[in-house]
């Protein structure tokens, strides 16, 4: 019967349907459960989401099934194929029409929560593993967990790894994700250095985390350690690419572009198996080079890069763009902006826009981003996120006194968010330049009938440090695990 399906997919819909129709009238479709699966998931390859949902209630009413097994894999599929709001809908009828509901339901329908952003639905399924005993069990303990920390509900989602009985490392890396997402660098070390005493050990994941948190607050001394760590424990470092990119991330954060060199290319290092370097890999060490100002390394490392028959995503084009505006390349720019469809077939969102924007005001050229910002924003659809495209301009115009141009520029920029002070303290700076105070009287006027406040600017790094000054006893963790002093192997990072 799969392969009869399978056919009917291969042709078209209308065969389906007759299929569909033929499985009815015969009875088989009550009696083999597993067809229904097959057949909704062919039909989502025909139909729009809002007919799917008309379609699965009709499935439903077919089902005279109380195994969860088949709803199960109903769900499972809804979840893959990014349709959470059916995956949501099967598990109500699930619950309604009392079918067992198990740990891969309950798992499932809490990832298509956090897709679908519903919280509410989510915590409706808590209020149910609370009231069902199912919060005893590891696996729906670790998906509420990563449920409430991908909706950023951290503190919700520390209640329940505290109340969970038996926890492992795949509960505390979730809690670790919301916190790193949220930026709790603070709260992220607490974590980690709280895991050895509930008996948690680390995985890649963890030290990841750990060298998110490096990051975050810009400790390169911490990071070093945990480099240090790293290579002295793990056989196989090349082949994980995500802990090499966050390891060249923490350097480049902290500028030292060197250090961040030194693992791109592994110097140093006895290679044992074959390393995995993919798009990601090559986009970190990008971002480091543009962040430090390297920009005529950017375009070289993006050019050996395409020899590699690395295929660039638009985080790369972002970068290269900038580095082109920055070394007042004006022609490469456009050229590797027009690369992105023509060769690549990716379609540039607002962010490569405002590069775009600023690369052509970085070179004078207010006129021709003037033109790209009207045509973009009028004709391409490109509506809320475009206020950074009018900022850019309008900083251009600020250095070049454009007045006339940056009027243009704050009016557009104010259609869109009239809320946002910062357009409006660069406009007045447009006018302090030229000496025109009744403009700017008339403009602070303005700004005080709207409330609008500017926010204050603040320094991470040393605001931080008095908060985090007991963080230090990270590097404790790793004597706890080795039972060797920290510092033995520093040098070799």
């Amino acid at each position: 019967m799969g392969r009869l399906i399978h056919h009917a997919v291969t042709n078209n819909l209308s065969s389906i349907k007759k299929l569909h129709a033929h499985l009815l009238t015969k009875g088989t479709l009550f009696i083999l459960h597993d067809l229904h699966t097959q057949l909704i998931s062919t039909y989502t390859s025909f139909f729009p989401s809002n007919n799917l949902q008309t379609l699965t209630n009709s499935f439903f009413k077919c089902m005279n099934s109380t195994n969860p097994l088949h709803f199960n894999v109903i769900i499972s599929h809804f979840c893959r194929k990014g349709f959470p709001f059916l995956a949501l809908t099967t598990f109500s009828f699930m619950h309604t029409n009392h079918v067992p509901l198990d740990t891969y339901a309950l798992c499932s329908t809490l990832t298509a929560s956090s897709k679908f952003k519903d919280v509410n639905f989510g915590k409706q399924i808590h209020a149910h593993v609370e009231k069902s005993g199912w919060s005893s069990s590891v696996f729906v303990g670790s998906a509420l967990i990563d449920f409430y920390s991908k909706l950023l509900n951290v503190k919700d989602a520390a209640l329940v790894f505290d109340e969970i009985p038996d926890r492992n490392t795949v509960c505390a890396n979730a809690l670790l994700s919301g916190y790193c997402e949220f930026g709790l660098w603070v709260k992220a070390f607490e974590l980690i250095r709280k895991m050895p005493l509930l008996k948690l050990k680390y995985d890649h994941f963890t030290l990841s985390a750990a060298l998110r948190a490096c990051t975050g607050l810009s400790s390169v001394e911490m990071g070093r350690q945990l480099h240090s760590y790293l290579l002295r424990t793990m056989a196989d470092i090349e082949s994980d690419v995500f802990l090499q990119s966050t390891l060249i991330e923490m350097y480049g954060k902290c500028g030292m572009v060197e250090k961040a060199q030194l693992v791109f290319k592994l110097d140093g290092m006895d290679i044992r198996k074959e390393r995995s370097r993919d798009v990601v890999f090559w986009t970190s060490m990008l971002g480091v080079y543009g962040k430090n100002g390297h920009y005529k390394e950017v375009i070289d490392l993006y050019s050996e890069m395409l020899r590699e028959g690395i295929k660039p995503d638009g985080i790369s084009f972002l970068t290269i763009i900038s580095a082109c505006g920055h070394t007042g390349q004006v022609d490469a720019g456009v050229k590797y902006f027009e690369s992105m469809t023509n060769d690549f077939k990716l379609d540039p969102g607002p962010e490569h826009y405002s590069c775009l924007v600023d690369l052509l005001c970085r070179a004078g050229e207010l006129n021709k981003a003037w033109e790209l910002l009207n045509e973009t924003c009028h004709h391409k659809g490109i509506g809320n996120c475009s206020v950074s495209m009018w900022g850019a301009l309008l900083s251009a115009c600020v250095d070049s006194g454009n007045i006339e141009l940056g009027k243009l520029a704050a009016q557009r920029a104010l259609e869109l968010d009239p809320q946002n002070a910062g357009i409006c303290v660069m406009l007045s700076n447009v006018y302090a330049r030229l000496g025109m105070w009744d403009e700017i009287g008339r403009l602070r006027v303005l700004i005080n009938q709207r409330g609008l406040r500017k926010d204050v600017g603040c320094s991470w790094v040393q605001g931080k440090w008095r908060e985090v000054g007991e963080i230090f006893l990270i590097m404790c963790l790793v004597q706890f695990l080795e039972g060797e002093k920290i510092g033995g192997e520093q040098n070799s990072s």
